[in-house]
């Protein structure tokens, strides 16, 4: 799924978590949109692998979210949205696609890395892929507490994270055929640096024709 709706899985974590812990606001939504950016952040560096955790990120937020309850404090709610947002984010990637260039060719066996099982959990494709209609549409139902239960600024910050996530979804197709004809610029020296979605295009030689 696309990063603006990781954000705002972890925007409405942080929304919803200052009903309950009012002093918390504005930090818990700040913490909840991070939680939700940062494991995305390893795009470079084994994505999907590096900073997420599907299994052990969920177990760290139900510890972080015990401590909350326990001891309340703006530092420990801020502490339970981030990690939560962060292990939600690792688990929904299992309920997308795949890892490779063209996600809606369903290619890839990849989704996400789980560090407990030692192994590459499948893609599900309940939302087929990154930017696919069905994520938007996801994106708009986050957005709908969040705007009635937040004021500004956090009303700003949704409305911009959907008009980005709707200008990447109409554009989504044609990006991944733009990125593989690009990928062949890159000095064969420097291929290693890249994902590997792109650097297999770039192996392979030649680009896709068409956004199919």
């Amino acid at each position: 799924m696309m990063v603006m709706t990781h954000v705002l899985v972890g925007i409405v974590l942080g929304v919803v978590a200052t009903l309950f812990a009012p002093e918390a606001a504005p930090l818990a939504v700040v913490a909840g949109g991070l939680g939700g950016l940062v494991p995305d952040l390893d795009l470079y560096v084994g994505h999907r692998r590096t900073l997420h955790f599907p299994v052990y990120g969920p177990l760290a937020a139900v510890g972080a979210v015990g401590l909350a309850a326990l001891a309340p404090s703006v530092e420990t709610v801020a502490l339970a949205v981030f990690l939560a947002s962060a292990g939600v984010h690792a688990a929904m990637d299992a309920l997308g696609g795949g890892l490779e260039l063209k996600p809606w060719q369903a290619t890839s066996d990849r989704a996400v890395y789980s560090h407990f099982h030692g192994r590459w959990l499948r893609p599900r494709r309940l939302v087929p892929y990154d930017g696919a209609p069905a994520d938007l549409v996801l994106a708009g139902a986050l957005a709908v507490p969040t705007l009635l239960l937040a004021g500004a600024p956090v009303d700003g910050a949704v409305a911009g994270l959907l008009v980005v996530a709707t200008g990447y979804t109409l554009l989504r197709r044609r990006l991944a055929t733009v990125w593989a004809r690009l990928v062949h610029l890159v000095p064969p020296d420097l291929v290693e640096y890249l994902p590997n979605r792109f650097a297999v295009v770039h192996r392979a030689g030649g680009a896709p024709p068409s956004d199919d």
